[in-house]
């Protein structure tokens, strides 16, 4: 890497890269207690209309494009670990007061929704603060022939953390009342806190006795002088590109594939979810295929995630063309496969990506100085923009199509082609701005002293 010293080190263990995957798993745990449980509550139960939750998820993305201050802000020499968790400490606080405002809405809506308002600010800043440095922290440690593995155990624990929250803390709110849902939400919220602060205390600290003592411990400029130094760098503008317009596909088709197989396919709501598992099953066998194929192969060809992630985007857009034809066709077309095929292919992509961004985020400016953080919230400001277009974009196409044409197959195709030729050009991308072709036989260089500029 440039700017990089000779000296090297062998980067986190697997049980440092296990604790940190966990505290993803808390951040996950308390997410989907917001965006899910409570969500279901506000409509069901509240009766309030479906766009409200939907503001306050929105509203929770909205105030991640603070996601670059936050890494900054470590970059400058301050420790990653306040960082992640001060961000956990506000997640878990906005996670309480969002179901308190849940069960205030019942009595008094407009006083409810303004605190479930502050809550959801809360949630954002909590997830972008403790959220990006982690993955700067992740990205800083861990030896570049660990990256797959490593990001695929991070995604596949804050999975986890969705569904086992969603299954347990399930069971326990029925019958439902607003005090057992603020009973509930706490002692998840405060579990989730301490799990991800006892899993992350220690870990940066111990990483940074292996460096070499001689290194930048903040990054020059203001904030503004150094976006601007970044956004200069063209690995790093491609690639936000490429997370953006990825991203926007990949979550496109989340509120469109089931009602696509309901209205196309005459599916049943039980048929349907049981299609979401196999697209899920197959994500998940993805992700693993990422995380054997770095284990066995990263050493000897450090282009693999490079190769993964392009072999991902483009099976992610045949996957979407064959969606496309099954608009046309519908019947007998093996809509099933098809749809396990895309989330393996999904999954082969997503992993790969958060590796190389890890990778990416590694290189140094020209004055060598780390900007682990800032790149990293750069490039999760840009994915959450993303996802909070992403299901709106999707489902407002199909309803402005189907005004025009009438036609379901149309609607539902139009999204699908879309999003095949959104992966196209990821896939495009992807191959320019990730470092390293794959060349069989060239050798991985040792990480470099290349760390974060932030000690514990």
């Amino acid at each position: 890497m440039r700017g990089a010293a000779p000296h090297s080190i062998a980067g986190f263990t697997w049980t440092q890269i296990f604790r940190l995957a966990l505290v993803q798993n808390a951040i996950g745990a308390m997410v989907v207690l917001t965006t899910s449980t409570m969500n279901r509550i506000m409509v069901v139960e509240l009766g309030l209309a479906a766009m409200v939750p939907g503001a306050l998820v929105a509203l929770h993305y909205a105030v991640q494009m603070l996601r670059p201050r936050f890494g900054h802000g470590a970059d400058r020499g301050r420790s990653r670990t306040r960082w992640i968790v001060g961000g956990l400490a506000i997640l878990a606080l906005g996670t309480v007061l969002a179901s308190v405002a849940t069960g205030l809405a019942v009595s008094d809506r407009l006083l409810g929704l303004s605190l479930a308002s502050f809550a959801f600010v809360l949630i954002g800043i909590g997830v972008g603060a403790s959220g990006t440095n982690l993955l700067a922290l992740v990205a800083a440690g861990v030896a570049p022939h660990r990256r797959g593995p490593a990001a695929t155990l991070m995604w596949t624990l804050m999975i986890a953390g969705f569904a086992l929250t969603a299954g347990i803390a399930g069971s326990f709110l029925d019958p439902f009342s607003a005090g057992r849902l603020v009973a509930v939400t706490a002692a998840t919220a405060g579990l989730a806190l301490a799990v991800g602060t006892l899993a992350t205390l220690g870990i940066e600290r111990s990483i940074c006795q292996e460096t070499s003592p001689k290194r930048h411990d903040a990054v020059n400029g203001n904030f503004s002088a150094t976006m601007r130094d970044v956004w200069q760098e063209s690995a790093t503008r491609r690639f936000t590109v490429f997370v953006f317009i990825s991203m926007l596909a990949y979550s496109a088709q989340d509120l469109v594939l089931e009602p696509f197989a309901g209205l196309i396919f005459a599916m049943t709501p039980g048929e349907t979810t049981q299609l979401a598992g196999m697209q899920h099953g197959g994500t998940f066998l993805g992700m693993i295929v990422v995380a054997l194929a770095g284990f066995l192969f990263a050493r000897r060809h450090p282009g693999l995630l490079r190769l993964l992630c392009v072999t991902g985007c483009l099976g992610s857009a045949l996957a979407f063309a064959a969606l496309f034809a099954a608009s046309r066709t519908g019947g007998e077309f093996p809509l099933v496969p098809t749809v396990a095929t895309l989330g393996f292919f999904n999954g082969l992509f997503a992993v790969a990506a958060i590796g190389s961004m890890m990778g990416l985020a590694s290189g140094t400016g020209a004055d060598e100085s780390p900007r682990h953080g800032i790149r990293m919230g750069l490039w999760g400001a840009a994915q959450a923009i993303a996802f909070a277009l992403g299901g709106f974009a999707g489902t407002a196409l199909v309803d402005v199509t189907l005004h025009f044409t009438g036609s379901n197959a149309n609607a539902y195709g139009g999204v699908f082609l879309i999003e095949g030729v959104g992966f196209v050009v990821s896939a495009l991308l992807a191959w320019r701005c990730i470092e390293n072709r794959f060349e069989f036989g060239e050798r991985a260089r040792p990480m470099a002293n290349n760390l974060s500029g932030a000690a514990a």
